[in-house]
């Protein structure tokens, strides 16, 4: 049986998940909680196989948590399910530690389906995204391979370069100096086998969803 925490402070949201996955005899909801000390405290008693996570958990930060989450409790596979743009976060998350990453505007099977893929070991992206980030690439050298070698701090400023941040913009938003965003922007450059930051813009862009489709 693999048992299932959720962490969100939305009870609706807690309250759906239950009644979608309910019926499922592989999946067995052990507790819910609504902010990070109540989390921390369950899993203090116990440990679930999958960890249900708003990326918004009041008294946590999202990505931050995930890597405190997997030190502590490394065996913990953690779905995160969020209203946040899935091509914005879903690779940070992912490197932070997450088994998958899922949103909250998703259908009741598709979550049901990622939560069990999550309990049996694998990974969770959206369809999409892994789609066009492995279009025209070779195996082994995908873009989703690529950006999983990123640091989740060169993915932050990549996501922000990609919104069109200026470096100052850049600097202020992390708290790093100019200096420091500029060799971000080198490495992401060699990483990335790209030779300008239009490019890399570009090459950022592929992981962006089209609503239409």
């Amino acid at each position: 049986m693999n048992t299932i925490l959720i962490a969100d402070h939305h009870p609706v949201v807690s309250e759906g998940i239950g009644n979608i996955i309910r019926m499922n005899p592989a999946l067995e909801i052990i507790g819910k909680v609504t902010n990070g000390n109540e989390l921390f405290r369950f899993l203090s008693r116990q440990v679930p196989t999958v960890l249900i996570l708003e990326l918004d958990l009041p008294e946590i930060h999202g990505i931050n948590a995930i890597r405190t989450l997997k030190k502590e409790y490394p065996e913990l596979r953690i779905l995160i399910f969020s209203y946040h743009a899935e091509e914005m976060y879903a690779l940070s998350a992912i490197k932070a530690g997450a088994s998958g990453y899922i949103s909250k505007t998703t259908d009741p099977k598709t979550l049901e389906s990622a939560i069990y893929q999550v309990a049996r070991g694998g990974i969770y992206l959206n369809k999409k995204i892994t789609e066009k980030l492995n279009t025209g690439m070779s195996k082994g050298k995908s873009l989703i391979t690529k950006f999983k070698k990123l640091s989740t701090r060169e993915i932050e400023v990549l996501n922000l370069i990609s919104a069109g941040k200026r470096n100052k913009d850049i600097a202020e938003t992390l708290q790093i100096n100019e200096k420091t965003v500029s060799t971000y922007k080198t490495r992401l450059l060699k990483k990335l086998n790209v030779d300008n930051v239009a490019d890399l813009i570009t090459r950022s862009r592929l992981l962006e969803i089209n609503p239409s489709t």
